[in-house]
């Protein structure tokens, strides 16, 4: 995909460095039981990338070293992988945080139905992806049946205390553009969530993240052939906002594939554009134990400005 980009050059993005580790993020893997339009990971039921116990035990190593206030588990679809409750059941007992990102469906799968009440037992945060709350256009994006599947999975977790302010239980939904725009205003459209998924389906959650689609694997893809990607590159640069440089996550989160190597953010995963420490690039977690990445340049290209465009 790199020779398919004439506009923009890593150079053109504003050169930005990392602050202290606060989370981990770990990809266990690209296996899902979806094929989203909108996947960054190109995941799907083929996949057969997943996590070994090996880089389990140098991820769980890493955690216990201290320092990290936050797991945050993705895939794929993270829980297919057999190494999922052994990674949530270590950092909770570590007292670290955990968070599952999490598409929903995966709770209505056979060999799963225990899945959302160990969840909540290790009262795992949920950032669950529900690009939208009319089934049409969710079906569209993610195949037929993943909306009344989604709604079914969002009652069993409203049912265990999810969502509810008093709970402790946390579940944040995702939405993101069916297409090559930008996302509308993030507390605009949670109210929309909240009216309509309340009144017409009787459900609860906490907040609603906005993100834009990332031009890379699967939706970089897309916007290719359909003649797409200049025009969606320019109406992200041209949205882009320097004082959104600050919170961008890549700075505090330390990102692991399932082999155990590591990178600034998932989607740099996903390009395999590494953290280079030392200008040593493809270093593994197991190498990084104690070690301080504080002020370490950070990887950057093209599709950054999915980060720092508009609400960023």
């Amino acid at each position: 995909m790199h020779a398919t980009l004439p506009l923009l050059q890593a150079t053109d993005f504003p050169p930005i460095r990392r602050r202290r580790v606060e989370t981990l993020q770990v990809n266990l893997g690209y296996k899902c039981n979806q094929s989203c339009l909108h996947c960054h990971v190109n995941a799907g039921p083929t996949r057969s990338e997943t996590m070994s116990a090996e880089t389990l035990a140098d991820v769980i190593a890493y955690l216990e070293a201290g320092g990290i206030a936050t797991l945050d588990i993705t895939g794929g679809a993270p829980e297919l992988n057999a190494v999922f409750r052994p990674l949530v059941a270590r950092a909770r007992a570590l007292g670290i945080k955990v968070m599952d990102r999490c598409n929903l469906t995966i709770l209505e799968e056979p060999g799963h139905e225990d899945l959302a009440a160990f969840l909540a037992a290790n009262r795992v945060e949920i950032v669950a992806s529900l690009p939208c709350y009319l089934e049409d256009n969710v079906d569209r994006q993610r195949g037929k049946g993943v909306f009344d599947k989604s709604i079914a999975a969002l009652r069993k977790l409203n049912a265990l205390g999810y969502g509810s302010a008093d709970s402790g239980l946390v579940l944040n939904l995702v939405y993101n553009p069916q297409g090559p725009s930008l996302p509308p205003p993030q507390a605009a459209l949670e109210a929309d969530y909240k009216r309509h998924l309340g009144e017409r389906y009787g459900l609860r959650f906490n907040t609603l993240y906005t993100l834009a689609n990332m031009p890379i694997q699967r939706f970089g893809s897309t916007l290719i052939s359909k003649g797409q990607f200049n025009h969606y590159m320019r109406l992200l640069r041209d949205a882009h906002r320097d004082d959104n440089l600050d919170a961008v996550m890549c700075r505090t989160i330390l990102s692991v594939d399932w082999q155990g190597y590591v990178y600034d953010c998932d989607f740099n995963q996903m390009l395999g554009l590494p953290l280079v420490v030392d200008g040593r690039p493809r270093a593994r977690l197991a190498d990084l134990i104690g070690r301080d990445l504080d002020g370490n340049p950070i990887a950057v290209m093209y599709h950054c400005y999915g980060c720092s465009a508009g609400q960023g």
